[in-house]
């Protein structure tokens, strides 16, 4: 085993993280929705419509998962 200098006893190690998915996690996108939609649907818990068409009730981080490609083209597109 090889150690690391000025830790007796400690091996060398490779931290490898990897992120926890839900089930179903693996295909989900985090989307560009109009900011008033986002503050009514955390209120009354109505639907949002993402840039890219997709309808749903927001429930999980969005921090989480990857831009979807077709709002961030159209968002891009806006500017």
């Amino acid at each position: 085993m090889e150690t690391m200098s000025g830790t007796e006893g400690a091996t060398k190690t490779d931290v490898v993280v990897q992120p926890q998915l839900d089930d179903g996690d693996h295909d989900r996108f985090s989307h560009y929705v109009k900011r008033k939609s986002i503050v009514s649907s955390a209120v009354e818990g109505h639907a949002v419509e993402a840039l890219c068409g997709k309808k749903w009730v927001p429930s999980r981080n969005p921090e989480r998962y990857p831009v979807c490609p077709d709002c961030e083209r159209i968002y891009k597109g806006l500017e």
